[in-house]
């Protein structure tokens, strides 16, 4: 049985900012992951990292950005933390390898992000996610005596004693079938987001919520799950992701009458009000007939209008998307996009140090938690930095806690549980439905009544939906029997996690009666403060049914007011 001081589950952006601030603190450390760690999905991060570096910038600016973005349902002293600390990580980044654009000068260049005060936007073209991933990566390495490493192990559960406190995890091995038992003092969960709930989204095949979902498990409550972040240009066809940048780089959104919609819905930041803005006002615009395309479902994304030369240099991937995946040559036409499933503000519930409030010995950091730095809506470039500075924090705190105590018993019980569980997948009979099949009505479903615009009888239609879906998972087949990388079992436990997070997110919305941040309800169109500036927590508290609470949103020095772009 592997035993380590700190178990991190995930191995993108949050997961190895843990590991190395761990192993800084002289923890042994082990990171599991699902897939090679240069494939999570931090890998698809496009443009930027944000922080007040600048010296007519200020840290309280960004944090001002951040909590008015949230629509005020962000955390304020999370925020604070978040936005005091960006800074010294971004100069951490850079000293250690990561290949910041400069400007002629040799400084340190940024670009416009949406809902930001100042242009404090760091990037690596638009590959700033797969540049500070590989660079985490190699520093990785040179901890080999102290941080272990999984590669493609999937884990099934999280494990607890008889007290409650976790202390470890249920883990595959995909290659051979073979299951461990995974010993720790502290896990922190960095396993990404579940955007496979939705179709189409921007996210990778593996974000399918198993860490939210293994944690909802065992008592863990999960907090803002309502709040769904739609990008507002994903290309039509696909969902794919076209970076913000090319709006910080100067791109306009145009109706099919060749309109610069924006100045109807956000006069003064146009093109770069805040992303659910953007967004609402797009899926307006197609609603009322003003689209492109054969449905009308489109509108135009005009990059034409930057100078081809700084598009080649600073948008060079989205340019071999736009031609490789749409036919469109971006640099002399206009690209069809339409606003698409990418993010969620919403996740397991942490303290400013990772920590999940009722699970002794569980983290969480990343796109799996919320610490509630995004709230109601996150800004573009915040999300990389919200991974590494809490992935840090979860890191140095776990390590920290573990000097203090000796290695946990894990009892095996959950391992025979696993085991019998998968065994059970594998011998069902043909009479069900396939993994596919209940998945992309999942997504289809979801998409449909859970997306920019919401109401009760769309949400209530999403909720028996997804409680019928959960009982045709129960009978669910597979076609690969065997153990060697069989990706069918675990498309089968995957599809499990993706229908219990969007249950939650389901319940959520219809929990909030008004329109905040990413939370558009038509029925309920307005934004109400004396009611609903709260949080909303689900848990499980022992069932399969959400039980919904609520918790108050910390406030620091911000008021809130009309929010206006």
């Amino acid at each position: 049985m592997p035993s380590h001081d700190v178990l991190i589950i995930g191995a993108g952006l949050a997961g190895q900012r843990a590991a190395l601030a761990a192993a800084d603190a002289g923890a042994s450390v082990a990171i599991l992951s699902k897939v090679h760690p240069v494939r999570s999905h931090s890998v698809a991060a496009a443009g930027g990292i944000n922080a007040a570096l600048k010296p007519q910038d200020t840290w309280e600016s960004h944090a001002y950005d951040t909590v008015k973005g949230s629509d005020f349902l962000g955390d304020q002293d999370a925020i604070e933390i978040m936005c005091r600390e960006a800074p010294d990580e971004l100069l951490h980044l850079e000293h250690i390898g990561v290949t910041f654009h400069r400007n002629d000068a040799g400084e340190l260049g940024t670009r416009a992000f949406g809902g930001a005060s100042a242009a404090r936007t760091y990037y690596v073209a638009d590959i700033t996610g797969q540049a500070i991933l590989h660079v985490l990566y190699e520093q990785i390495t040179k901890y080999h005596e102290t941080v272990d490493s999984y590669e493609e192990w999937f884990t099934t559960s999280l494990v607890q004693d008889d007290e409650g406190t976790c202390v470890g995890c249920v883990a595959r091995d995909i290659r051979t079938g073979e299951m461990e038992l995974f010993n720790a003092k502290s896990v922190i969960l960095a396993s990404g987001g579940n955007g496979q709930t939705f179709k189409p989204t921007t996210n990778a095949l593996i974000c399918t919520g198993d860490g939210i979902a293994q944690a909802y498990a065992i008592g863990a409550p999960l907090m803002d799950m309502e709040m769904v972040q739609y990008h507002p240009t994903t290309l039509t066809e696909n969902g794919f992701l076209i970076t913000e940048g090319a709006r910080g780089e100067g791109a306009h959104l145009l109706n099919s009458d060749g309109e610069r919609f924006m100045e109807k819905y956000a006069p003064n930041k146009m093109e770069l009000a805040s992303r659910d803005v953007v967004s609402r006002a797009e899926q307006t615009e197609i609603n009322e007939g003003r689209g492109i395309g054969p449905d009308g479902g489109g509108l135009y994304l005009d990059v034409t209008v930057v100078p081809r030369k700084r598009t080649l240099e600073a948008l060079r991937e989205i340019v071999n998307i736009g031609k490789d995946f749409a036919g469109t040559d971006i640099t002399r036409e206009p690209i069809s996009i339409r606003p698409g499933q990418h993010y969620i503000m919403g996740g397991v519930k942490t303290d400013v140090h990772g920590q999940v409030p009722t699970v002794a010995g569980l983290y969480a950091a990343g796109e799996v938690a919320c610490v509630s730095v995004h709230g109601g809506n996150r800004l573009g470039a915040n999300s990389l930095l919200d991974t590494l500075i809490f992935g840090r924090r979860a890191g140095q705190h776990a390590a920290q806690r573990s000097r203090a105590m000796p290695m946990p018993t894990t009892p095996t019980s959950r391992l025979r549980q696993d085991l019998e569980h998968i065994d059970a997948i594998i011998a069902r009979d043909r009479s069900g439905r396939r993994i596919s099949e209940i998945k992309d009505e999942l997504g289809t479903m979801m998409n449909r009544n859970v997306a920019v615009y919401r109401d009760a009888d769309g949400l209530a239609t999403a909720h028996e939906t997804v409680r019928r879906l959960k009982e045709d998972a129960t009978t669910a087949y597979i076609d690969d029997r065997g153990t060697v990388f069989n990706q069918d079992v675990l498309g089968a436990i995957e599809l499990g996690y993706m229908l219990d997070t969007a249950q939650a997110t389901v319940v959520a919305a219809i929990e909030r009666k008004e329109s905040r941040g990413a939370q558009f309800r038509t029925d309920f169109p307005e934004r109400n403060d004396d009611e609903w500036l709260k949080h909303i927590d689900i848990s499980r508290n022992g069932d399969d049914e959400p039980h919904v609470t609520h918790s108050p949103v910390t406030m620091t020095q911000w008021e809130p007011e009309e929010r206006k772009y």
